[in-house]
């Protein structure tokens, strides 16, 4: 069975190109000086943390490391597994955006505890697709999923930002955490939507995936004139280690 993980490595050039950043203003809630970052892929993240502090950056895909060391060169980028690579001495932030779920969830708190000086905080930072943007759009494209992919539930729609929860994984290892959203629009033409759409691992690994990208292309272009906005929520929640 594949590790879905090691599908975002199969086309570095492409995610990073297609994948998007993150608003600068969170970057504003947080503070280093030494900083490990869990995921970095190639380095969305990476480089604004670095004008917080010295980053160390733990990257389980070769290929996404290579990139990540091209644009933070200022980090240090460990090609391994986190899950199971040897901490170092502990850092003052843990930052994990956009992957804390791939880690192991029955040690993925305790581990960014052990990796945390006392006081020092763990930022899981979440990247949600919320309603808004071109509406109609995303209300059309269902039917394309719905055709080419069966997990796909009948009548999907996109919950507003106000219905996301305030998530984080409950633990007496660490204070209540505090949370900080973001709400954001990207517009993207049929390419680069087809692009993002191909970093996404439930759209690698789907069998019919050549069938439902060309699909979702015939409908931007034939019934959205070429363009789509996306509505995003960027949540950043941070809390202390006790």
């Amino acid at each position: 069975m594949t590790d879905l993980r090691t599908t975002f490595g199969q086309d570095a050039a492409r995610y990073r190109r297609a994948r998007p950043t993150y608003p600068p203003a969170l970057f504003a809630h947080l503070a280093g000086p030494r900083i490990l970052e869990i995921a970095p892929g190639t380095g969305q993240a990476t480089l604004p943390l670095t004008a917080l502090g010295h980053v160390t950056a733990v990257e389980l895909s070769p290929s996404l490391a290579a990139l990540a060391r091209v644009h933070a060169p200022a980090a240090d980028v460990v090609v391994a597994d986190f899950d199971h690579w040897p901490l170092p001495d502990p850092f003052d932030l843990v930052v994990c955006a956009t992957a804390f779920h791939w880690l192991d969830p029955a040690t993925r708190m305790s581990r960014c505890a052990a990796a945390l000086r006392p006081g020092g905080t763990l930022a899981v930072i979440s990247t949600h697709h919320v309603a808004g943007g071109t509406e109609q759009f995303f209300v059309d494209v269902q039917r394309c999923y719905e055709r080419w992919d069966p997990a796909t539930p009948p009548d999907l729609r996109l919950s507003p930002a106000a219905a996301i929860p305030r998530e984080f994984d409950e633990s007496d290892l660490f204070d209540a955490p505090e949370f900080h959203r973001f709400e954001w629009e990207q517009a993207y033409d049929t390419e680069a939507y087809a692009d993002l759409l191909l970093t996404y691992s439930n759209h690698i690994a789907l069998p019919a995936r050549d069938q439902l990208i060309a699909d979702i292309r015939a409908l931007i272009d034939t019934r959205h004139g070429g363009r789509v906005v996306k509505r995003y929520l960027t949540q950043l929640a941070a809390a202390r280690r006790r």
